[in-house]
């Protein structure tokens, strides 16, 4: 199942930032979150999750937001976390509201979604996905 999360942020003017905190709008994550044409992506995600029943699929932004900063440093999946934990740049790029001190998932949790999802479509859909993503500028 997915549900489609219209409601969050996509511009830095939305992102909640901690008081005396002042994020770049020059940065390359926010550069390249412009860029992603992320309700388009989720269209074709949410595609992945026909039933209407079960748990709710992680959203797209922060699945493949994740995966694609995983990807372009080659993180574990518990570096992965710490670095998600630490920057704001990476938390805004992902979709979250604003910052947080606590970790948007665990490492248990990134592994356990990407394992349970094996088939075709899915693995194709992450890949082409990551894959235009990492290749924006």
């Amino acid at each position: 199942m997915y549900k489609k999360d219209r409601l969050r942020q996509l511009g830095l003017t939305d992102f909640n930032q901690p008081i005396g905190l002042k994020m770049n709008p020059e940065n390359r994550w926010v550069k390249k979150a412009e860029l992603i044409p992320w309700p388009a992506i989720e269209d074709r995600y949410a595609e992945l999750f026909p039933s209407k029943t079960g748990m709710p699929a992680k959203p797209l932004r922060l699945a493949l937001g994740s995966l694609i900063i995983q990807k372009q440093y080659d993180y574990s999946d518990r570096e992965l976390v710490e670095q998600l934990t630490e920057n704001p740049y990476y938390q805004f790029f992902i979709g979250l509201p604003g910052y947080q001190q606590e970790p948007p998932f665990a490492p248990l949790d990134l592994c356990q979604y990407f394992g349970q999802k094996k088939s075709k479509d899915y693995a194709a859909f992450f890949s082409s996905s990551s894959s235009f993503c990492c290749g924006v500028k």
